[in-house]
Formats: structure tokens, C-alpha cells, sequence
């Protein structure tokens, strides 16, 4: 385990983590590099290659570079200002950093889409969400280059850290460290523990990692506008830090659902899909008017209509969390909304609140044996990647809240991610909309169904989780690269046929 929950739960915009929030922490990491290295220079490029290039513009691509450069960040910058920047930079085709340095910068031929380039260098696979940034001097000669790729949920890893990333050593040191489900259920076993309090072990002890706790100040902080003012950390206990900035994440998703069940009109874009989650929440309003005769489904219609909420207004370019990646933000935040509205009645307050965190510890372990151990990048492995992995994570930690055993956690995740495998990643126009929005719904229901079948029907499991997520990272490798995110084939190429 080398990765914590705070970093794969991340505060960012749509419409994509590993198209819009990597490639705006790169731009930004990029400009950051050049200040502190003193070369600056003249003018700066960026190459785009791979999915970066073929669906970035769909994805919002080519603006999240922009406002990186702009020195802007994801989980900060104000979504209102986004645009009036742009168009003044496109006008002054001009950077001017933090102390007044300008650097000249035209989007319209700086910022270059290599569609014929899978990868950065010409012969060597990597991954396919790669860019390369430059700084140039006076006469356009390039004095600082760096590459970077996405590699999915919004993490982002020079070309010296990819290269590594499999042969790193070092490791966090964490109370219950595990690289396998396996090693979960065992620790779990010998301690005593559930997976939700191993994981809030680990979370404590990571609170000595000062990028950790950069990352919780950030969520908790009210830098983004309209936040309250954040607890004062500096009297809270270990625990309570990690609660609050959990509790602040979830407050953001609430947030999100809040904007999405609103918010009429039509998604950017052109495909001119319409938002429907306004009316579908008109309609549960419905039933619970007295008189109304009640659908015995409808507990599940809001699941659906939560997670296509917020997927909705990543779709729009909204404040998401990543969970673990953007596309598939709204399985998580749906099946918290179940657990909280409709599978908990009979707990009080308190108990609750210790159910939530629990689902988001819980979540967070199987997110995190998925990262490390495959990929959550569509562009890598196809939607499995992403939209199963987001129901995988919910089924387990829905069996987490509602006080199931960590056997019962392990099974519920691997039905979950069993019944996702192959699903491919091939978004019309590039845009996070036709599948994605829906496809979050359903693998939201897929979550309740899995942790359910895993809760009431115990004793039966015969795939662990653990080869569960070997086979879909090789059947992500083994995927033809046209279904991965490029929008080359599947729906996005046939969509004139239906």
C-alpha cells in the first residue's frame, strides 16, 4: 500500500481526470519546474499524443493545459473566471507568470495535438496519455523539456517516474501495510480489524507525509469559493483531521448532487444532450407526495439519478471528486447517498456518520489494490478501469457500512468488477457524455446489487479479488487500443448508424 486515500480522492473539474485534471497539474507542475530552475526563456510549447490528442478536445484538453499555464490548479481555480481567461490569453498570446515575468504562448499553434502519435517517442510504449512540454529561448531553441504522462484519476508522472514506477522500493511506512486483497483479509485476520480500520490506521500514521497533509489542508481549506470556514485542524486529534477532510469530501460531492438535480439546460459540446437528472428528481418528488402510489423501485431510480447528477456536471465542466477518476465520479457519491437515505433508517446520527466513513475507508482499500496493482485509466484499460472499478469500490464499501465483515467487503468487490469486465471506453465525440453519464448509473446499481448477493449469499465466492484484478488489467492490455478512449471505434465511430 503506497497510496492514500486523499490522493485518490481528489478535488478537481470535469470533464476528465486524466484528460482535464492531469494535464492541468502537469502545465502547472511544468511552469513551477521552470521558476525554480530559473529558465523560464522566452516561450513555451506543449505536444499533446496519444487519447490526449484524439479526445482531448472533447474532454476539455486544451483549456486544462491553458489554465495550468495560467498557474492555476483544479481543486482551486474559480469555474466562473475560466472563461474570460482564456479568451484574454488567446488575445495577448501572452503568459505572465507570478513576479512579472512574460513568456510568449499562442494557443492556436503552441499547443499542438499529435493525432498521428500514440506516444511522446516514436517506438517506445509507455502510456497513452502522454505530453511533452517545452520552455524556449529568444531564438527558439528549447533549453528545459519535460514529458509527462496522466496516468488516470488525475495523477501525473514525469517520464523519469513512469520509467521507475515499477521498480521503486521505497514505501510509505503505514501500520498495516498490503499489496494484495489478500494480505488484507490476512492482516484483518490476525489483528482483529476491519478493512475500514486498518485503512484509518494507515491514514493517521501517513499524516507525518508532508504531501499528505498539504493535500488535506487543500480540501479542507476555503480557498474554493462559497466553502465555510474549515475546522481548526490544529485542535482536532489525528483521527478527527483525517474524519474532517473525509467529511469535507463528502460534503463536496453533496455539493455536486445538489448542482446536478438542479441544474437544467444542455451539456457543451454539441452533442446537444439534454440534463435529465432535474427530471428525473421531479418525478421521485412525485411519489413521495401524499396520496402517491409508491414505486417499490424507487430507492434504486435515486441511486441512478445521483450518479447521473454528477456526472452531469462533470460533463459540464463542474467541481467534482475524483472517484477515482471523473468519468466514473458518480458511483461513489450515489451509493453513499443510498447508504445515508434509504439502507440506514434505524441508526441514529452518530452511527451513521461512522457508516459513511467507514464506506470511504473501505472504498478507498480497494481503489487503492486497483491502482497499484492495474490501472484506473480508460485510456490504459477501457472503462473496466474506471466505471468498474468506481463499482467495485462502492459495493465494498456499501457492504463496509452496513456492518458486513471484511470476507463479505472482498466479495462484494470482486462480483462488482466481474460483471464489468471488457466493458470498453469509446465516448462520443470524446465527450463524457454518451455512454458515460448513463454508465455511471448503472454501475451505481450494479454496486448495491453486488454488495447485497455478497452480504445475503455468503459461502460461495470462488473468485478472490485479487485475480479478479489481474484479469481485467490483462484484458485491458489485451484490448485493442481503438476501444480505449481514442473514440475510434465502438459507439463513438458508429454512432451515425444508430
Amino acid at each position: 500500500m503506497n497510496t492514500s486515500l486523499f490522493e485518490l480522492f481528489k478535488i478537481g473539474i470535469g470533464p476528465s481526470s486524466s484528460h482535464t485534471v492531469g494535464p492541468m497539474r502537469a502545465a502547472l507542475r511544468f511552469v513551477r519546474e521552470l521558476a525554480a530552475r530559473g529558465e523560464l526563456g522566452s516561450a513555451i510549447t506543449v505536444d499533446l499524443y496519444g487519447s490526449l490528442a484524439l479526445t482531448g478536445i472533447g474532454h476539455g484538453t486544451d483549456r486544462a493545459v491553458l489554465m495550468g499555464l495560467l498557474e492555476e490548479s483544479p481543486d482551486t481555480v474559480e469555474l466562473e473566471t475560466i472563461d474570460a481567461r482564456l479568451t484574454q490569453l488567446r488575445e495577448s498570446r501572452e503568459l505572465r507568470f507570478t513576479g512579472g515575468h512574460d513568456v510568449r504562448f499562442d494557443p492556436a499553434t503552441d499547443l499542438r495535438f499529435r493525432r498521428d502519435q500514440m506516444y511522446p517517442d516514436a517506438g517506445v510504449v509507455t502510456h497513452p496519455n502522454g505530453m511533452r512540454m517545452n520552455s524556449l529561448n529568444a531564438t527558439d531553441e528549447v533549453i528545459y523539456t519535460q514529458t509527462y504522462y496522466s496516468i488516470g484519476g488525475g495523477f501525473v508522472l514525469s517520464a523519469d517516474e513512469l520509467a521507475n514506477a515499477n521498480t521503486a522500493t521505497s514505501k510509505r511506512v503505514v501500520p498495516y501495510p498490503f499489496s494484495s486483497a489478500d494480505e488484507l483479509l490476512k492482516l484483518g485476520e490476525k489483528h482483529g480489524l476491519t478493512i475500514a480500520e486498518m485503512v484509518r490506521a494507515n491514514e493517521v500514521a501517513l499524516l507525518s507525509d508532508p504531501t499528505i497533509t498539504r493535500r488535506i489542508d487543500r480540501i479542507v481549506s476555503p480557498l474554493r469559493p462559497g466553502n465555510e470556514a474549515p475546522p481548526q485542524m490544529d485542535t482536532l486529534t489525528p483521527v478527527q483531521q483525517v474524519e474532517a477532510a473525509i467529511l469535507t469530501l463528502w460534503q463536496t460531492m453533496s455539493d455536486c448532487i445538489a448542482r446536478g438535480i438542479t441544474t437544467e439546460g444542455t451539456l457543451p459540446g454539441g452533442l446537444n444532450v439534454r440534463r435529465r437528472a432535474p427530471g428525473l428528481a421531479r418525478r421521485l418528488a412525485k411519489m413521495d407526495e401524499v396520496g402517491a402510489v409508491r414505486d417499490p423501485l424507487a430507492p434504486l431510480d435515486s441511486v441512478t439519478l445521483v450518479a447521473m447528477a454528477v456526472n452531469e456536471e462533470n460533463a459540464a465542466g463542474g467541481r467534482v471528486v475524483t472517484a477515482p477518476t471523473n468519468g466514473a465520479a458518480g458511483v461513489v457519491p450515489a451509493i453513499a447517498y443510498y447508504y445515508l437515505h434509504h439502507a440506514s433508517d434505524a441508526l441514529t446520527e452518530e452511527e451513521r456518520k461512522a457508516g459513511l466513513l467507514r464506506y470511504f475507508y473501505t472504498a478507498a482499500a480497494i481503489g487503492i489494490l486497483y491502482k497499484e496493482n492495474a490501472s484506473i485509466s480508460g485510456a490504459e484499460v477501457g472503462c473496466q478501469g474506471e466505471v468498474g472499478v468506481a463499482c467495485s469500490m462502492a459495493a465494498g464499501g456499501l457492504v463496509a457500512a452496513m456492518g458486513g465483515d471484511n470476507a463479505a467487503v472482498e466479495g462484494a468487490a470482486e462480483i462488482a468488477m466481474e460483471h464489468n469486465l471488457g466493458m470498453t471506453c469509446d465516448p462520443i465525440g470524446g465527450l463524457v457524455q454518451i455512454p458515460c453519464i448513463e454508465r455511471n448509473g448503472m454501475g451505481a446499481v450494479k454496486a448495491v446489487n453486488a454488495a447485497r448477493l455478497a452480504m445475503n449469499d455468503q459461502g460461495v465466492h470462488k473468485i478472490s479479488l485479487d485475480q479478479v484484478i489481474e484479469t481485467m488489467y490483462r484484458t485491458g492490455m489485451d484490448m485493442q487500443s481503438r476501444y480505449k478512449e481514442t473514440s475510434l471505434a465502438g459507439l463513438a465511430l458508429n454512432i451515425i448508424e444508430c
